[in-house]
């Protein structure tokens, strides 16, 4: 059988896309807007030995596949294959089709993919040194490529747009301030933000609510960008990012902490024990915003350890459902307040981030590699898809740590609508 032909079976014959192969075989419509190149057999290999969604993104990372077209249409057309993955039969029935040579081929992963026994010389799962090294594999790629693909407010994680038409620093700007209002921050208060990224949520309190402000970073290089641009913004006085494990930071009595896209990095086994550190870090009456992606309901599989996601982009990622998250805060003290579900806000986030690392490729490419890039393209069109269709969602849950009376200090409503 043909090679572009093997490839239209496994990505499915009636997605709209063209195959062109080394061998010189095609298979799809012709004029299809979107086109998948086999440039040689190491992407064969990569099939053969990974059948479905990892093959096809080592392969596409490694360059011995190309993409002719918009990669979000191509992966909403093969979503079966980017969020569900193959089933068992299709992905033997892909190797069986292609053969015993592919299977034999010594093809490496790339360099890109975090290997998991890399990790485990590290200690167990969410161990100090096993997180710092998977938040330094993500989040220490290039400042610069970052402020390429996030833009001037370096905010990665889903913003906040007020309006259908809203720019991303508008996006971003309501978010942090989204997240300021539930906290109910006022001049005078102390603010504890773990996972704080390049500081955008901790010079956002400073700046605009008069509040001292800690951030705290695994990432070595957020951090130092976070310090200069607290130097530049004159917020010396007010806002801090430290380099170092949310675990150790040593003050207590915070008026509020916000979590903004660390959860997802903690681990199910993890997360109790999470809730009760932020809790204690609590004065009475202080809140909690824990802002992070969720799995749509408690059924699904968790996290595919061994996917794309957590092998190139999240290593040690778990998602876990909203509903569980509750529980765990409700079962550790706190009261929930407010809980709301901004995924398609999410999806429009991230076809922002798509349009900036699409304008700022060839400068992309040449500060962190094809490769590099690649994954940026492929995870980030892939995190549209799944948006879209409810296969990941994005929540924010407000909690307070109750007196001794059982009071919140919540007002009856809210002083400004929430949307």
């Amino acid at each position: 059988m043909a090679l572009a032909t093997i490839f239209e079976k496994i990505v499915g014959a009636n997605t709209n896309i063209a195959f062109h192969a080394y061998d010189g075989s095609k298979a799809g419509p012709d004029g299809a807007d979107i086109t998948i190149e086999v440039k040689s057999p190491i992407a064969v290999a990569y099939l053969a030995q990974a059948p479905g969604e990892l093959g096809l993104a080592r392969a596409y990372i490694s360059g011995h596949l190309n993409v002719q077209g918009d990669m979000y249409t191509l992966l909403d057309r093969m979503w079966n294959i980017t969020t569900n993955d193959l089933s068992f039969r299709e992905k033997a029935d892909a190797v069986r089709s292609l053969g015993m040579k592919p299977l034999l081929m010594r093809v490496p992963p790339p360099p890109q993919e975090m290997r998991q026994s890399a990790l485990a010389r590290l200690g167990s799962r969410h161990a100090k040194q096993r997180d710092a090294e998977a938040i330094h594999h993500h989040y220490d790629v290039s400042n610069r490529f970052y402020e390429w693909v996030l833009g001037p407010s370096m905010a990665y994680t889903c913003a906040v747009f007020p309006e259908e038409a809203s720019s991303l620093e508008e996006a971003q700007f309501t978010k942090f301030d989204l997240v300021a209002k539930k906290l109910g921050l006022e001049p005078g208060m102390r603010l504890l933000d773990v996972g704080c990224g390049w500081g955008g949520m901790v010079m956002h309190a400073a700046k605009h609510y008069g509040v001292k402000a800690l951030g705290v970073t695994l990432s070595k290089q957020q951090a130092e960008y976070a310090q200069r641009a607290i130097k530049e913004a004159g917020l010396e006085d007010l806002a801090e990012v430290r380099h170092m494990d949310y675990r150790d930071v040593s003050e207590t009595g915070f008026d509020a902490v916000s979590s903004i896209g660390l959860t997802e990095h903690i681990g199910k086994a993890n997360v109790p024990s999470y809730f009760e550190f932020l809790y204690g870090k609590l004065k009475q009456g202080g809140r909690l915003l824990n802002h992070c992606i969720t799995r749509p309901t408690g059924t699904e599989k968790t996290f595919n350890k061994g996917g794309f996601i957590n092998r190139y982009v999240f290593p040690d990622g778990e998602l876990e459902s909203v509903g569980w998250l509750v529980r765990q805060m409700e079962d550790l003290g706190f009261e929930i307040r407010h809980e709301e579900n901004l995924r398609e806000h999410y999806a429009k986030t991230l076809r922002h981030w798509c349009d900036n690392l699409d304008a700022n490729w060839a400068d992309a490419v040449q500060e962190v590699g094809l490769g590099t890039a690649r994954v940026w393209a492929l995870y980030m069109a892939g995190c549209i898809v799944g948006f879209e269709r409810n296969k990941i969602q994005l929540h924010q849950v407000l909690g307070v740590k109750l007196d001794d009376t059982g009071g919140s200090g919540v007002p009856l409503r809210p002083s400004v609508t929430w949307p």
